[in-house]
């Protein structure tokens, strides 16, 4: 029988890993609880059309990359292969909107079938916050201040670069979009197949394309900040504003699109070379028109999504559990006898490593291996005593402590 393997593009978060991912995400919650969002959880797959009509047609995670299939009842189903708009979703559905302002942070699994290199998999699991219903920059400027400070709590922040840019209004890109259609017809014969298509439908993705061929053309067109109107240019020098008055370190880059059709006025990236081609760990921006593309009353909205994954492998090292205190039984009253009192230490908040067979010699050995900083000896003797042998693994000293004050005495263990 073929030797079973996962999924090409997945893989099995074993527990150094998980150790890493939960950082990040504790460190996530943490941050958005000092913040004041409010956790939210949406289903991992949505009708098809949640998709489609959010995301835009012509981009490449509509047209390549999600995982799309019809059910048992005929429906077209989507796994998730971002979080806003099944999140817009629940605002429009649960009818939330009549309770802006909201922020929300989400974390879970996305889906998305792309090939597979590091830091980017095909089920992998995202970080995601959203602010509804304030039209002011601060917002814009709150939530990059609060991916920063994600960072900096991870410690990641020294690896990470941000740069912002500014999409503008709809007249801004409606005025821009003319120029770069102009721009780009004039080179389509030096385009990509899959650009000569965007170029139809929306000449915007262009921008965001990956083709070298694609790329050295889009490093020559016009640049977007020359179609932004006064509003636009105001709007984004109050975001870079609040940015400097915060003392958040920032790049502008003019060729910065965001992958999706939904966003405007501001976009950025929070990225990073130690990555290989996978740089940025946090993207997200404006998208002003969302809610209502939706069926849903205009609602201003900001917010953004990072790559749990890609944040992991940023941190120095994979978190060690906490020490546990072994149980170590000998004989049948300590065997009778161990699993109260490890369930009493755990009462307490101790981590306690409790074996259910094996010599003496066997469970010491055990309780090196997982790294114990104390063993508990429960002998036929010193229980009849009523006392247990505490032995301190890292000094090699032991004490004889009564059973009735165990729990105190191994206080001194639950750092």
């Amino acid at each position: 029988m073929e030797k079973l393997q996962p999924v090409r593009g997945t893989h099995d978060l074993l527990p150094d890993d998980l150790r890493r991912h939960r950082v990040v995400t504790d460190t996530a919650r943490e941050w958005t609880e000092r913040y004041g969002y409010a956790e939210l959880a949406t289903p991992v797959f949505e009708f098809t059309e949640v998709f489609q009509r959010t995301l835009g047609e012509t981009t490449d995670v509509v047209t390549k990359e999600m995982y799309t299939f019809v059910d048992r009842g005929g429906d077209s189903i989507t796994l998730r292969p971002e979080f806003t708009a099944g999140i817009v979703r629940a605002l429009i559905s649960n009818g939330l909107a009549q309770q802006l302002p909201l922020k929300f942070f989400c974390t879970g699994p996305v889906f998305r079938h792309e090939r597979p290199q590091k830091g980017r998999m095909r089920q992998f699991h995202q970080i995601n916050v959203e602010v509804f219903g304030v039209a002011d920059p601060g917002a814009d400027v709150e939530v990059i201040a609060l991916g920063q400070d994600i960072l900096a709590a991870l410690g990641v922040a020294p690896q990470v670069q941000l740069e912002i840019n500014s999409l503008g209004d709809s007249d801004s890109r409606t005025a821009y979009r003319d120029v770069l259609v102009d721009y780009f017809t004039a080179n389509a014969p030096d385009l990509s197949d899959d650009s000569k298509t965007r170029l139809i439908k929306n000449p915007l993705r262009i921008l965001d394309s990956k083709d070298p061929d694609d790329r050295k053309l889009v490093a020559d067109a016009p640049k977007f900040a020359d179609s932004l109107n006064a509003e636009s240019q105001d709007f984004f020098a109050a975001v870079r504003a609040g940015l400097d008055a915060l003392g958040i370190a920032y790049t502008v880059n003019d060729r910065l699109v965001r992958g999706f059709d939904y966003y405007s006025h501001t976009a950025f990236e929070f990225t990073t070379t130690a990555l290989g081609a996978q740089g940025t760990v946090i993207g997200g921006g404006r998208y002003d028109g969302l809610v209502s593309v939706m069926g849903g009353p205009a609602t201003p909205a900001v917010g953004w999504g990072g790559g749990v994954e890609r944040l992991a492998l940023l941190l120095a090292a994979a978190p060690q559990p906490h020490h546990p205190v072994a149980i170590v039984p000998v004989g049948e009253q300590g065997e009778a006898l161990a699993p109260k009192i490890a369930r009493d230490l755990r009462s307490h908040g101790h981590r306690v490593e409790l074996g259910f067979s094996g010599s003496l010699a066997k469970r010491m050995k055990r309780a090196d291996k997982v790294g114990a900083r104390a063993a508990v000896l429960l002998g036929d003797d010193e229980i009849a005593k009523g006392i247990a042998t505490v032995r301190d693994l890292a000094h090699g000293t032991q004490t004889e402590v009564p059973l009735d004050r165990l729990v105190d005495a191994l206080q001194v263990y639950l750092q």
